[in-house]
């Protein structure tokens, strides 16, 4: 029966991930790269980030108030 079989216990999955060092050493270099260009101001990307960043924060807490309050009239019904 396939119900009582484990499906995922012969699956090896070290064939194909990447090496620890290697994903520390790209997102390194991703983190420099970022940093490097937002502080240069490169073709005004630090602005456009900044601008971005801020509109982001916004709708990030405008859903954080909408996840309480309905959490909130939840807890009521109950």
């Amino acid at each position: 029966m396939l119900l009582n079989k484990n499906s995922f216990k012969g699956i090896k999955t070290t064939k194909y991930t990447m090496n620890k060092w290697l994903k520390l050493l790209i997102g390194l270099i991703l983190v420099i790269a970022v940093v490097y260009v937002w502080g240069m101001d490169f073709l005004g990307f630090g602005t456009a980030a900044l601008i971005a960043l801020k509109g982001g924060l916004i709708w990030f807490v405008l859903m954080i108030g909408l996840l309480l309050l309905f959490l909130g009239i939840n807890e009521i019904k109950e």
